[in-house]
């Protein structure tokens, strides 16, 4: 590995000579639980079942890499959950889910440079539709919570919802997104950004042109071109011009 170079206050760089031009990049990727937003919102639910501590465990392995197996972790979690209402995940939604620092401001520079953006996550299409919505972003892939009626409104069933494109968005298949959307664009992989936090981001960000690790976790800080430790996401456009 290329040694880190601290090129400002709580950022660093490695294996290449900052600034790098924005416009040379067609795609910017981004993760959203703890990336671009500031929850995980899996272990937010978990709290309205009162099973926090025991789903927010099991992310923080995950993320970590200790769990190897994504999918599994995921179904766990998700099963903790059965039982928790629409009007719970609303609240989380209103009270809990804010935008990280910066995420308003490094989304328009990169649009305002002609990159298209993709919002692709191991969470849910509850929560990642209504960041799309906000930040106007142009693509996303995430997992479908199943519904079900319950007493007073939907409720979670525990499980997931199967997709055209498979089960559950994982490492591998964020990995796939970005290289389907880079293709679909007929752009190189190495015209794409790819930002997240957690070790299922860590396939992504390997096929990307600049990888970026946002307040990350150790194993993805040593891994990235740019780790931002400290501050919000437009950090990222101090290495760029």
């Amino acid at each position: 590995m290329t040694s880190t170079t601290e090129f400002a206050p709580g950022l660093t760089v490695q294996g290449f000579t900052p600034p790098l031009n924005l416009k040379d990049f067609k795609l910017i990727a981004f993760d959203m639980d703890s990336t671009l937003i500031n929850i995980e919102c899996v272990d937010e639910i978990a709290d309205a079942a009162g099973r926090k501590a025991e789903v927010a465990a099991i992310t923080e392995a995950a993320m970590r890499g200790e769990i190897t197996d994504y999918k599994e972790s995921l179904r766990q979690r998700v099963a903790l959950l059965r039982g928790v209402t629409v009007a719970h995940m609303e609240q989380v939604l209103a009270e809990r889910l804010q935008l990280n620092p910066g995420a308003e401001a490094l989304v328009k520079a990169c649009k305002a440079a002609g990159l298209k953006v993709l919002l692709v996550s191991g969470g849910f299409t509850y929560f990642t539709d209504r960041v799309r919505d906000r930040l106007g972003i142009d693509f996303t892939r995430s997992n479908v919570l199943e519904i079900e009626s319950g007493p007073n409104c939907g409720q979670l069933t525990g499980r997931m919802v199967d997709q055209s494109w498979g089960d559950i968005c994982d490492g591998a298949e964020k990995r796939r997104t970005l290289l389907e959307v880079a293709s679909l664009l007929g752009i190189e992989p190495s015209q794409c950004i790819a930002m997240g936090d957690g070790a299922n981001d860590l396939p992504m960000m390997g096929v990307a042109g600049l990888s970026v690790a946002y307040h990350a976790k150790p194993k993805v800080r040593e891994q990235a071109m740019v780790a931002i430790n400290e501050g919000g996401l437009d950090r990222l456009l101090e290495v760029l011009r």
